[in-house]
């Protein structure tokens, strides 16, 4: 048998038989901080990750394969959908955004965009209405009752300074960190997609954006607020909703116009939100003239800060070596400029 082979033919029985062994079931949850939030004493602003076995990961990366394949054969992904597809990353997502931006801008319009966030998308995963989903879809039995197994009977036990260490029952969502945990949670959240005329909503995993075109920027507020009603109720009937501190709206402009910067806000929901001048989204810092300079601004920023802090690490007769410290160097600077 070709080397090449032998790995997917060891895997092959569990999928076949939709197993997924027990064994691989038994996860520890490493509690970490989100960079950036103001108070560490709630659990929104922690993140907790499973470090997966590695048997298990490929187990699951051979299984998001053949389910990628499957919805892309019957249909089931909306064609702006961004992750677990070849083609369809984060850098394709942020490069459309602009790209659809200029070519509403070129027919003269206003363009705005309204970003949402799903609130705990892989904590909220209703494991019968997937199937249901893929069931419908056309999707083969045997991966659906994989899925089914890989989700049930799971176990965690929590890892931070006090825990009783002792296995608890999950039943519900999917661990993040899995390889095959945010496709699961694209193909459930596909129908959020909709018809905008004159405009475009994109996402990536659980970050979704609306953009509208039209002759004023009232009109696409109006818009916005018409689009996102109908995408919240069509998340409640999935069991999803969208984080409040996370929703921001921008008005886009090109360099070239003269008016008045409006700042005219949203309401949703009765809460009002007012337009942002600079949106980080998907790890990119976006203005509303579509510049590129305040990102590099900003990742020039975090690596001088690094150099700095690498360079003190370096004293004369004490320390890191230099080789370590060039090490050191490459593997935390190099990562943030590119």
């Amino acid at each position: 048998m070709a080397k090449e082979r032998l790995i997917p033919s060891l895997f092959t029985p569990p999928l076949t038989h939709s197993y997924h062994p027990l064994a691989m079931k038994k996860v520890n949850g490493v509690i970490l901080d989100k960079p950036g939030k103001p108070d560490y004493h709630t659990p929104p602003s922690l993140r907790i990750i499973f470090p997966l076995e590695t048997v298990s990961k490929i187990l699951e990366r051979l299984s998001a394969l053949r389910l990628a394949s499957a919805a892309c054969a019957v249909g089931l992904l909306h064609s702006n959908q961004c992750r677990s597809l070849a083609g369809l990353g984060c850098f394709d997502a942020v490069a459309t955004l602009p790209h659809k931006l200029r070519l509403l801008q070129a027919a003269s319009f206003k363009v705005s965009t309204l970003f949402l966030d799903v609130k705990g998308g892989f904590d909220n995963l209703c494991a019968n209405k997937l199937a249901s989903i893929l069931t419908k879809g056309g999707v083969s039995a045997y991966l659906i009752a994989w899925i089914k197994s890989f989700r049930c009977r799971r176990q965690c036990q929590l890892i931070f300074q006090g825990a009783p260490r002792v296995f608890c029952p999950v039943g519900v969502g999917t661990p993040q960190g899995s390889p095959i945990s945010p496709l699961p949670f694209v193909l459930y959240i596909a129908s959020l997609h909709q018809s905008i005329p004159q405009g475009l909503a994109i996402s990536y995993v659980d970050d979704l954006t609306i953009t509208v075109g039209s002759d004023s920027v009232c009109s696409n507020i109006r818009a916005l607020q018409h689009n996102c009603g109908i995408i919240q109720r069509q998340g409640t009937d999935l069991g999803v909703a969208f984080s409040v501190p996370k929703t921001e709206v921008i008005h886009w402009r090109t360099l070239k116009d003269r008016s008045d910067v409006s700042f005219a806000p949203i309401v949703i929901n009765d809460m009002l939100f007012p337009p942002s001048q600079a949106v980080r989204w998907l790890g990119y810092w976006l203005t509303p003239a579509i510049q590129t300079s305040i990102h590099f601004q900003r990742q020039l920023a975090l690596a001088q800060a690094s150099f700095t802090t690498i360079r003190q690490l370096r004293a004369a007769g004490k320390g890191l070596s230099s080789w370590r410290n060039r090490k050191l160097g490459f593997g935390t600077i190099l990562p943030i400029l590119t």
